[in-house]
């Protein structure tokens, strides 16, 4: 049968004169990519779970440039499609030294699928808006798009979604009515949401970066110990987390490797040389569902990456899979992955960047309510303990806040860098090792479904700033109900009557204190950040009635 072009193609990552492009297809097929003016590339689909894709590596692009593309299959050609509205999509590349460029980064996340296939009538989608606006000028064309967490969600499906699922589960293939379990269906959200028009266009012609946070698997993942051994008393609980990880590596994580790390990666390499990679990665999806603990200091596998653009570096962390839940050593970063971060951390650099699926700074009143209730569940009286976990799991009290010893291990190492300090702990520093304090420091963040732009105090020694950007969500809504809660939440009067119950279980108050500088805004919206020299410009756009996007939430900083 001839091939024909499902989804995609997703261009991902730009580095210097090569470029990676990721696409599934409905049968197996050779895959070319021809650049307007310099820059080739050929791939064949890899096979599993009766699905076909491809990651194609462009090499010989010229740089600076933006420059036109088109996709085969089997030498047909797929991509622009035949009459296509949209402007052509461009692979655009950096100057050969970038150092003095600037860097655009757009961002957001929280995106429930298309509106015309949505459960519930929400708000225009922030991403189609921003697509329709970059289609009427491509000069503001970004270097990246960062997407935060939950790109799908597997456990709110849409009407179109939930007719599938039934028809799976009258056949027989067991799980919630409602959710998907296995890969085949985990496939149909990716199906239903990256072929909105807009947003295809959108990826096929700005690189960008993913990571996951609970709703690509199941909403509170990986909450707390007593979570998972509820989640794995589920009879289909094992195939749910297989089929999701599994699916999540080739839709989402693979696309984050450079073409230097895909060709040293194992599993790449084996899933892409096999006949059928299914038994590969079922059993890849098992074995990395099993977190470091204090008792197990190996790392099943690190969905953690880094980047530079020009003199800023980009650090996305996994604030999900690999969390360390054993009471009393909970991390939001096992050792091992920590370290990585560290030593991605320091370096020749004007501008660092943490992508960060959960916001690091909360609310205060919300932040001291999560630091309480984490002493509280790890209490010695059992009573008290399964209290405190009935509420964290009633209330999703699980942030940087609720894993204390790794936010505060955050903030020493903003405080150790803005200082221009080397940080020690779990790294060799060399003699006569020198670091120069960043121009700024910025957390992207996203989930808790409104957005906000908060500054960090580290006081006056401290001359770099840090900022919290949380930008979310992309296209769903929080409930009204919750809204006047989630204001009232950055009172100083609230905030400093729930620091009162902290203090009964000896909660102590944070080295840092923080300030919100624009929102709540609880609409759809993306952020942009622009770093340039020694500023940093950001800015939160919400979507009107009308789909277009004013400006909700801003910031503009330097030291």
């Amino acid at each position: 049968m001839t091939a024909q072009l499902l989804i995609g193609p997703v261009l991902r990552r730009v580095v210097d004169d090569r470029a990676t492009l990721w696409l599934e297809t409905s049968e197996p097929a050779r895959v070319r990519v021809e650049v307007e003016t310099a820059g080739a590339g050929s791939a064949q689909t890899f096979s599993a779970y009766g699905h076909h894709y491809a990651l194609v590596v462009v090499d010989g692009l010229s740089p600076d440039s933006a420059n036109p593309y088109r996709l085969f299959l089997d030498d047909r050609q797929v991509w622009p499609e035949a009459g296509a509205e949209h402007p052509p999509p461009v692979i655009r590349t950096r100057a050969a030294d970038d150092r003095g460029q600037p860097v655009s980064l757009v961002f957001g996340s929280c995106r429930e699928a298309t509106p015309q296939s949505s459960r519930r009538r929400l708000p225009p989608d922030a991403l189609d808006a921003y697509a329709r606006r970059l289609m009427a000028d491509p000069t503001q064309h970004p270097d990246l798009l960062v997407l935060l967490g939950d790109q799908v969600y597997a456990d709110e499906t849409s009407a179109k979604v939930r007719r599938f699922l039934r028809r799976r589960r009258r056949d027989g293939h067991a799980g919630p009515e409602n959710q998907v379990v296995s890969f085949e269906e985990y496939t149909k959200l990716y199906l239903e949401s990256w072929r909105d028009p807009e947003v295809r266009w959108l990826f096929s012609t700005v690189p960008s970066v993913m990571i996951f946070d609970d709703h690509e698997l199941i909403d509170d993942w990986n909450t707390s110990a007593s979570w998972r051994a509820d989640m794995a008393r589920e009879p289909w609980w094992r195939e749910r987390i297989s089929g999701g990880l599994a699916s999540y590596w080739i839709y989402q994580h693979l696309g984050n490797l450079s073409p230097d790390e895909l060709a040293t990666d194992p599993l790449f390499q084996k899933v892409s040389a096999a006949e059928d990679a299914t038994e590969l990665l079922r059993e890849f999806g098992h074995r990395v569902d099993e977190p470091e603990s204090a008792e197990n200091t190996d790392v099943p596998f690190q969905w953690s990456f880094a980047l530079d653009l020009g003199r800023t570096r980009i650090v996305v962390l996994d604030n999900r899979c690999n969390r360390v839940l054993t009471p009393g050593a909970r991390a939001m970063l096992p050792p091992a992955e920590w370290d990585w971060f560290l030593d991605r951390a320091h370096g020749d650099y004007d501008h660092l960047v943490i992508g960060s699926s959960l916001p690091w700074l909360m609310p205060p009143a919300i932040h001291y309510l999560e630091a309480w209730n984490e002493r509280l569940a790890e209490s010695h009286r059992p009573w008290a303990a399964a209290f405190g976990e009935r509420v964290r799991r009633a209330f999703d009290l699980e942030h940087w806040a609720a894993f204390g010893k790794s936010f505060a291990a955050l903030g020493e190492l903003f405080r150790r860098l803005g200082e221009g300090r080397p940080t020690t702990e779990g790294r060799r520093v060399g003699a006569g090792e020198v670091y120069a304090a960043p121009a700024s420091i910025s957390v992207l963040s996203g989930d808790v479904h409104h957005s906000y732009v908060a500054r960090a105090d580290f006081g006056h020694a401290m001359t770099t700033p840090v900022y919290q950007l949380t930008c979310s969500p992309i296209h769903n809504e929080v409930p009204l109900p919750m809204r006047p809660l989630m204001r009232i939440a950055w009172s100083r009067a609230v905030a400093q009557l729930v620091r009162g119950l902290a203090r009964t279980l000896s909660v102590h108050k944070p080295a840092l204190r923080w300030k919100r500088l624009s929102g709540p805004y609880f609409g759809n919206a993306v952020g942009t950040l622009r770093l340039e020299g020694a500023t940093a410009t950001a800015r939160i756009e919400g979507t009107t009635k009308d789909g277009d996007l004013v400006e909700v939430a801003a910031a503009d900083y330097h030291p």
